[in-house]
């Protein structure tokens, strides 16, 4: 890893970690506004989403609107095996009753057996470090979501959440296995690319 990407990830870490509850809560707010508006959110009926663990957008309102909406909600499970993602579909109580258990790595994941391929979905809603103008995505640094969006092709729609400082109007450099958004929302902007 470059010393500038090395640099940059632990810049936007860092900033992360210091928005406040308050800022938490209306990001997530205007992020989900902007998801209502869009087509491609409103149509989707199999939706991949993260559960927020280390200063991403919160996820909590836009989890519920699904359910409300009758959307299928799905939550990444890392397959040991193969080390990519597989999709694992919760219920509204799983979710309210906190049915899951802490990977290794930090976050929280359900707590099913069998999970599905990111095929089955028709949106993912995806967690970042960062993304530039191009809609290349800097993710944590496991490789986990770019494994798994590699052998997809173009299915499922991919929608990076990310707070406004985290969009880089220059671009970054895209790795070969690296794996393009398709958009990304902020609270005041959807990037399309």
């Amino acid at each position: 890893m470059s010393t500038s990407l090395h640099s940059l990830r632990r810049s936007l870490r860092s900033q992360r970690r210091q928005v406040s509850i308050f800022e938490h809560r209306q990001s997530e707010q205007k992020v989900l506004t902007h998801l209502i508006k869009m087509p491609r959110f409103q149509h989707a009926n199999k939706v991949g989403i993260y559960l927020n663990a280390f200063g991403e957008i919160h996820t909590r309102k836009i989890i519920e609107y699904c359910f409300k909406k009758g959307k299928k909600v799905y939550l990444p499970m890392i397959c040991n095996m193969s080390q990519k993602l597989v999709w694992v579909s919760i219920s509204r109580d799983q979710y309210r009753n906190q049915c899951f258990a802490y990977h290794p790595l930090g976050m929280k994941e359900p707590m099913a057996g069998r999970g599905c391929n990111v095929t089955v979905l028709d949106l993912i809603l995806m967690p970042l470090l960062a993304c530039d103008s191009s809609g290349t995505r800097i993710g944590m640094g496991g490789g986990y979501y770019d494994r798994t969006l590699a052998q997809a092709a173009q299915y499922p729609y991919r929608l990076g959440v990310a707070h406004d400082f985290q969009f880089i109007p220059s671009r970054l450099k895209r790795e070969k296995w690296d794996q393009p958004l398709n958009a990304l929302v902020t609270p005041t902007k959807i990037h399309y690319f």
